[in-house]
This record gives C-alpha cells, sequence and structure tokens, in this order.
C-alpha cells in the first residue's frame, strides 16, 4: 500500500481525484487539504509517501518543494507553472532521491491525443487547436492546449471556451487540400484524471525517476 495525500482536495477535480483514490485497492489515502492549512504540518502528522497536487500554479511549486523535504514523492497536476519551477521540483526530486511528475493533463486520453496530434502534424499544412472547460476555469489557454502547441511547433492557433456545462475538451485540427483531420478528446466527468494519476503515483513510487508529463509513464516516448 502507497500512503498518498491531495493538496486541492476540495476543488472540483481534487474532489473527483479524492474520490477516486479513497476507492483505489492499492492505496492508503491518508486525507486532503486546502490554502487554509500548513502544508508542512499536515505532512509531518500524516506522513504520505506521495503527494498529489491539484491547487492552482502560484501554490505548486512550494507545496512539491514541501513534499521533497518531508520524504514524499509529488505528482503535481497544477497548471501555469514555469519551466523554472519545473527545473527546481526536478533537482529537489533527485537531490532526496524521489520520483515525481509535473503533467499538465492526469487524462489517459487526452495525453494520447496530444501524442497522436504530433504525429499527424508532419502531414499537413496547419493546424488549430480548440480548447473548451468550465467557466470556472481561470487559465487561459488551458496547460494541455499550451502543451499540444509547443509538441506541434510553429506556434500554431488556440482557440479557448469558457462555458457552463463543459469539464475539459480539446480539438487539433489539422488541414491540407481538400481535406481536413480532427483528432478530439472529450471528457465527460472529472473522474477521468483518476486512472492517469494512479498509474503516477505507482510509477514515482516504485521507479524514483522524475517525469515531465505522462507521455513516459504511458509508454508512449
Amino acid at each position: 500500500m502507497i500512503r498518498v495525500a491531495l493538496a486541492g482536495e476540495r476543488g472540483k477535480t481534487g474532489g473527483a481525484v479524492a474520490a477516486f483514490l479513497r476507492a483505489a485497492e492499492d492505496v492508503d489515502y491518508v486525507g486532503g487539504f486546502g490554502s487554509d492549512t500548513d502544508a508542512g504540518d499536515f505532512l509531518a502528522q500524516h506522513g504520505p509517501q506521495v503527494l498529489v497536487d491539484f491547487t492552482q500554479g502560484p501554490a505548486a511549486r512550494p507545496l512539491a518543494l514541501a513534499a521533497v523535504a518531508a520524504g514524499a514523492a509529488p505528482v503535481v497536476g497544477s497548471t501555469g507553472m514555469s519551466a523554472e519551477d519545473v527545473d527546481a521540483i526536478e533537482a529537489a526530486c533527485g537531490q532526496a532521491g524521489l520520483g515525481g511528475v509535473v503533467a499538465p493533463n492526469f487524462s489517459v486520453g487526452a495525453v494520447v491525443m496530444m501524442w497522436l496530434a504530433e504525429k499527424a502534424a508532419p502531414y499537413f499544412d496547419s493546424v488549430e487547436i480548440i480548447e473548451a472547460h468550465a467557466a470556472t476555469k481561470l487559465d487561459k489557454p488551458s496547460g494541455t492546449a499550451l502543451a499540444t502547441a509547443k509538441r506541434l511547433g510553429g506556434d500554431p492557433p488556440i482557440h479557448s471556451l469558457r462555458l457552463p456545462g463543459i469539464v475539459a475538451d480539446q480539438e487539433v485540427v489539422f488541414g491540407l487540400a481538400g481535406q481536413t483531420l480532427t483528432i478530439a478528446h472529450r471528457t465527460t466527468s472529472r473522474e477521468a484524471y483518476g486512472p492517469g494519476v494512479l498509474l503516477a503515483i505507482k510509477k514515482v513510487f516504485q521507479e524514483r525517476r522524475f517525469y515531465r508529463g505522462m507521455d513516459s509513464i504511458l509508454g508512449l516516448d
């Protein structure tokens, strides 16, 4: 059993992931906390081996570093992190001999969608990205859309929608003379993040390796 804690449990995504972890047979879910809790005290009291983080970007780096200092591998799903933030977390994990992962999206379908889009890109003249999220999502474009654009190269246009009734959708639309190709991923509930998070927890705990994204964890590299 892997002892796992969750930062951001009170958020919509965090709450769904917490429910998934509670039901997982090979996880001992030791609890979650929000922004009004001292992370260091919580980690010292509960002793998790992995800390899953679904908070907002500015809190992610200090939380991950606090986790490493407490001997817990960070599994970070927060968006809005800089390359410097990720570098700092990776360096801390390496010094502590811990695994970790920072990923823009833990949905298996979304990760495969980005991988397929990257494979398709060389065969088309143009590409644009359409991403849609709930109206409450603060960042625009989404971290997934930015990660997709980076993988495609050439700074493709990104169109962002923020509307009630949507969880998280993305389309990558390619164009060539007389034809288009659309690679799309639809999220019907926030349960979609659970399987990827659980797989990441097992990988970073067992292999003590740092991952930038889910591709290597899914064997797509």
